[in-house]
């Protein structure tokens, strides 16, 4: 068992804070203007110099894990963008890979697709907390104030929806909701400080599903 990765949204269906620890596959930095700022350095664009090339960065570790594979919902395209970078890219993993921002957008655009078909479906008030597939499992907690958390994890993993309630009524509230320096419900700015980060990966790793 292990955890891959962390998104937060806000209602306005943008990414405003990413973490990642175990990937299997590299992903692409962001677009320019495809992510607020603050959201998370290894994924930011690239800021390129003219006349100078532009050495990998050390900040960079996210691996992807999304790759198109059908799963059986439980409660629950790849699209080869061009890149922003100059054409010094490997062949091969990187170009059959989603830049950053078309990652969260897929992971959004699932969510809410998913949630729909649930509500159109069940003749009960249910709610969708999670689905898997054969290679991950997503877990999510939605707030009243609209704010959705999302985990993906390993397929075998159990529920991770009270660990996501356990962020949000924790160092979400602490260093996002109660700090006047972070602009909530912005539009144009996430939600990343160090303190929020290293309060995350903290309590993620002290899991027993961390591995």
């Amino acid at each position: 068992m292990t955890i891959y990765s962390l998104y937060v949204f806000d209602r306005h269906c943008a990414c405003i804070y990413y973490h990642d620890w175990h990937r299997t596959k590299q992903t692409r930095p962001a677009v320019e203007g495809g992510l607020l700022k603050a959201v998370s350095r290894a994924v930011a664009p690239r800021q390129v110099d003219s006349g100078a090339t532009t050495a990998p960065s050390t900040l960079s570790s996210p691996r992807n894990t999304l790759v198109p594979t059908t799963g059986a919902v439980i409660a629950v395209g790849e699209d080869p963008s061009a890149s922003t970078v100059p054409p010094t890219r490997s062949a091969g993993s990187r170009t059959n890979t989603l830049t950053f921002d078309e990652e969260a957008k897929l992971v959004y655009g699932v969510i809410l697709s998913l949630r729909n078909m649930i509500k159109k479906l069940s003749r009960r008030d249910e709610q969708f907390t999670s689905y898997r597939t054969s290679t991950y499992k997503l877990h999510l907690y939605e707030t009243l104030s609209g704010y959705k958390f999302v985990m993906l994890s390993d397929p075998s993993t159990d529920g991770l929806r009270f660990v996501l309630r356990q962020i949000y009524s924790g160092p979400f509230v602490d260093y996002v909701a109660r700090n006047p320096l972070v602009p909530m419900d912005s539009r144009e700015q996430g939600i990343d400080n160090e303190y929020f980060r290293a309060s995350v990966d903290r309590m993620i790793r002290g899991l027993s599903a961390f591995a």
